[in-house]
């Protein structure tokens, strides 16, 4: 059975479609299912305009998209959890309480996996060895400031801020795709 990454934002119309679909680019090479909801989402919208452009150029059919409300039985499922800001990290791990210890938010757990040490040997399971490694960096690593855990919503923005944050995006998933290289 694949891994599953899901992220979580607001709405599910910006900044988790934008990740699901940078996630699975970066990824492509990897058996790991992504995924996205929203913690006050409503479903079947289809995704931001601005934001859909930039999921295009993953080179997916961003029309596609749906967008869906969070349910606990999405986060059983997931074996890492990302989510946009601490409050919908709150939310995840209060619909999901045994999901707490695979629930980060995207820039924290970017922090984490630029930090972390990956296993000496390759592993059978390459995304939970990366959670794990990341989990261990923690210890390592001085707390951030609240907010440096937060990604702005660019709703309501320009496409300059959705840019900026698929930018913001980018940033936080690269050490994510390298740590499950390093460690399978």
């Amino acid at each position: 059975m694949a891994d599953r990454v899901l992220f979580v934002c607001h709405a599910n119309l910006c900044r988790s479609p934008m990740a699901e679909y940078l996630a699975r680019r970066m990824l492509a090479d990897r058996p790991v299912i992504v995924a996205s909801a929203g913690t006050d989402a409503v479903d079947g919208l289809g995704m931001h305009p601005y934001a859909m452009e930039i999921a295009a150029e993953s080179g997916a059919d961003a029309a596609e998209f749906r967008s869906r409300g969070l349910r606990p039985e999405y986060l059983a499922d997931a074996t890492l959890v990302l989510t946009a800001t601490r409050r919908q990290r709150s939310v995840c791990t209060a619909l999901a309480p045994a999901a707490l210890h695979r629930t980060f938010t995207l820039r924290q757990f970017g922090r984490l996996a630029a930090a972390a040490e990956p296993p000496a040997e390759m592993a059978d399971d390459p995304l939970r060895a990366a959670i794990a490694a990341a989990a261990r960096a923690r210890g390592r690593l001085q707390p951030a400031a609240p907010d440096a855990d937060d990604l702005r919503d660019p709703i309501g923005g320009t496409a300059a801020d959705f840019r900026r944050c698929a930018e913001e995006i980018e940033r936080s998933l690269r050490p994510l795709a390298a740590l499950i290289g390093a460690t399978g």
